[in-house]
């Protein structure tokens, strides 16, 4: 007889940030938040800004962590804490610790998978953005998604 193992999945609040920023209305709302969650890292990390349908900021979450110049993402790992916060639309970001915010084709081409997954399950990706040196780079600003 096969014994099915049974799961229960939950999201853990592993803590908070303060941040002057509870709406998220434009790119540089995004941007500073995003930079003021990775400021002082030294490794690329991608992460996810979790909003609800009126854009409120409802969380954060790190994906993954990166080398210098690299960070190894895939769609189901963005989207797994944007389904379990029930978000209602993501904003993806990671940092190019360069310093240069100009979008590599990996960037381009990851940013647009994970907009067509968004699409399917029915949570939008709102803008793509990267940050480096007190600048930024929105994906939406610049037709890119």
């Amino acid at each position: 007889m096969y014994r099915i193992p049974k799961y229960r999945v939950e999201l853990v609040r592993e803590g908070s940030q303060v941040s002057e920023c509870k709406l998220v209305c434009s790119p540089g709302d995004a941007a500073s938040v995003i930079e003021a969650y990775l400021r002082g890292v030294d490794r690329e990390h991608f992460i996810v800004l979790l909003l609800n349908i009126k854009n409120r900021l409802i969380g954060i979450n790190t994906v993954s962590i990166g080398s210098l110049d690299s960070c190894i993402t895939h769609p189901r790992e963005v989207f797994k804490p944007a389904i379990l916060a029930n978000a209602a639309g993501i904003i993806i970001a990671h940092n190019h610790p360069s310093g240069d915010t100009t979008p590599s084709r990996d960037d381009v081409e990851l940013s647009k998978r994970i907009k067509d997954a968004g699409e399917i399950l029915g949570i939008p990706l709102l803008d793509s953005i990267i940050v480096g040196d007190g600048r930024f780079y929105s994906f939406k600003e610049n037709g890119l998604i």
